[in-house]
């Protein structure tokens, strides 16, 4: 029998594992691309005059050595790995010199924001909708609401994202459809700006709302499915046991655990899913940040992205792994 702190130990030397082999593959996939950043940086600046091939070639030997970009690709590897031990990202190649970190600093609460609100909302309604479904299967209301998000679920997010700009942006224009927040806004925090910010929020995680909520029913309708035929509710059930406590105590309790395991996955990996809607509703988050990096062949800011993304996913996972055995005795650690 292995004991717990052994169990936490190997699992935390997975996670490790994890991350270096995610943020290794990821370093090795963005140097291939046919991007150059320096000879985009070049051509830039030779579109601004400047054509003495003296001047340019010492100006594209500063930008490798300060993008980090010297030697072979093995040593930017090494040289990548002891910035990012000190928790240095480097400078972002197409927004030079200005921190990767500061620039994920900006967008990641954008992201955190929707996505976090987004996820449990979705969490929450479609459990609900789904226990209640799988425990009075007879109810035509909850088939026909099932059926609606079911339905939807197959919906690519772009497509939704569409029908709701033009049925509220067109048909019906009672919300904004472009952006975190009106053009020429004072960011001073206000009651005003939070209340821009929700109403420019409210289209893109409405999306992701209809979409996943059916993913969540559909489990949970199964889970309380099994269990309503478990000896202990029969028994309650005979014993005369109010159905709404039956429901609470006895079925919904039980069939959370695993749904509260895709629930931490989901807000590991918080901006993953984010990419589509931000690009089709010009959110300024993570999403469209990863794209316009990846198009200017920004190494830096792409692989600090990546690494964001790997971690929350990899801590997700390593956080439920530790906590399953204490959440559910039947869960070994051996």
């Amino acid at each position: 029998m292995t004991s717990y702190p052994v169990f936490v130990l190997r699992r935390f030397g997975q996670f490790l594992l994890v991350v270096f082999l995610g943020i290794s593959a990821t370093f090795f996939i963005t140097h291939m691309t046919p991007i150059d950043p320096v000879e985009e940086s070049i051509g830039t600046i030779q579109q601004m005059g400047q054509s003495d091939p003296r001047a340019v070639e010492l100006m594209r030997q500063s930008l490798r050595e300060l993008y980090g970009l010297e030697g072979t690709i093995w040593q930017q590897y090494l040289h990548f790995w002891g910035r990012l031990a000190t928790g240095d990202l480097g400078p972002s190649l197409s927004a030079f010199p200005t921190p990767v970190s500061a620039i994920i600093a900006r967008a990641l609460p954008w992201t955190i924001g929707l996505m976090t609100v987004s996820v449990i909302l979705t969490f929450i309604l479609g459990n609900m909708i789904g226990a209640l479904a799988g425990y009075y299967r007879k109810s035509a209301v909850l088939k026909a609401v099932s059926l609606v998000f079911i339905a939807m679920q197959p919906i690519p997010y772009y497509i939704l994202a569409f029908v709701l700009i033009i049925l509220f942006g067109y048909v019906w224009p009672i919300l904004p459809i472009n952006g975190g927040y009106e053009m020429n806004t004072n960011l001073n925090l206000s009651v005003t700006l939070v209340l821009d910010i929700l109403r420019h929020s409210i289209l893109p995680a409405l999306s992701l709302i209809l979409v996943g909520t059916g993913g969540w029913l559909i489990g949970m309708r199964a889970l309380v499915s099994n269990i309503i035929t478990e000896d202990y509710v029969v028994f309650a059930e005979l014993g005369g046991v109010p159905k709404r406590k039956i429901l609470r105590s006895y079925i919904a309790r039980n069939a959370m655990v695993p749904q509260f395991t895709g629930l931490a996955m989901s807000l590991g990996a918080v901006f993953n899913g984010t990419v589509i809607t931000e690009i089709v509703f010009g959110y300024p988050g993570i999403g469209n940040l990863l794209i316009s990096a990846v198009h200017a062949g920004d190494y830096s800011l792409v692989l600090g992205l990546s690494a964001l993304s790997i971690v929350g996913v990899a801590a997700a996972v390593f956080i439920i792994d530790i906590l399953g055995p204490l959440i559910d005795p039947r869960i070994k650690v051996e």
